[in-house]
């Protein structure tokens, strides 16, 4: 069973619209990464109890807070990133989900970095073993994605955190199309992690293109990870994230026209595949 969320804020930075058109396309959940392009964790609270009461008004509910936590530098200062990934945590409390959406760290901010990570390995895992203790003490579950740049942006460094954090507060979200982008092949990213898998985010990609394209039509295999996902008996969400007009680091952009042509991809391969979308 694939439940179905999306990244609304690639809809439009209004959540009056991001909710229509959502309602429209039969998808009743939100990864809450940003509205009106501020993103989850610098909202205030008068913003998250306004956006809370706009989706239970709505009959909606968060698969996750889609939350930048990682998406620093690992010799950026740990203690002030914990704050940030306390609130983080709050959050994910008052919307009612356990999940969050984090990350595995940017390479250091000086210059003697030249793409060799071992030499900062050590202080990854430290810092992912931390936040994974964080978590389980506090009841949510951490959703690691294979993002561009981090650590975890490839199947042998993603694997090895499977490996070193074995904690269950540590899951992962699996991404076609960010293999695709970080010159991976996304296959083989699936069966070094898809034991540790409860988390697929939806989109897929060309080779050397600056845009996502719609789900199966691009070298993402979603087709094929889908069905095998379907085989598996998953039971979890699956998060549209299309990127159809551009992404970056912040996020992307599909648009309200498009977007709906996303979901019904995605429904069409599961169904294809054998399996069933809520």
């Amino acid at each position: 069973m694939f439940t179905l969320s999306a990244f609304a804020d690639e809809i439009s930075p209004d959540p009056a619209v991001q909710l229509a058109v959502l309602k429209s396309c039969g998808v009743r959940h939100i990864e809450f990464r940003s509205i009106r392009k501020t993103n989850v964790l610098t909202l205030s609270d008068a913003e998250l109890t306004e956006f809370k009461k706009q989706l239970d008004g709505e009959g909606f509910v968060l698969s996750a807070v889609g939350s930048p936590i990682g998406k620093v530098a690992i010799d950026a200062p740990f203690a002030e990133h914990l704050d940030k990934f306390k609130r983080a945590i709050d959050i994910a409390h008052r919307f009612g989900t356990i999940n969050i959406r984090i990350f595995s760290y940017y390479p250091p901010t000086n210059a003697t970095f030249v793409g060799l990570w071992q030499p900062f390995r050590a202080e990854v895992i430290r810092r992912m073993t931390i936040k994974a203790e964080m978590a389980q003490a506090a009841g949510v579950v951490l959703m690691h994605e294979n993002e561009h740049n981090i650590y975890g942006d490839s199947p042998d460094r993603v694997a090895d955190l499977i490996a070193e954090v074995p904690n269950p507060a540590l899951q992962f979200a699996y991404d076609n199309a960010n293999w695709v982008f970080c010159g991976y092949d996304p296959l083989e990213g699936w069966e070094r992690t898809k034991h540790r898998t409860t988390h697929l985010h939806i989109k897929d990609w060309l080779k050397g293109e600056q845009h996502g394209v719609i789900a199966g039509t691009g070298d993402g295999q979603i087709p094929a990870t889908t069905a095998d996902a379907v085989k598996r008996g998953y039971v979890g969400f699956a998060v549209l994230e299309p990127h159809l007009r551009g992404g970056g680091p912040t996020g992307g952009i599909t648009g309200a026209d498009l977007f709906p042509y996303a979901v019904q991809a995605f429904r069409d391969i599961v169904k294809h595949a054998g399996g069933v979308t809520d």
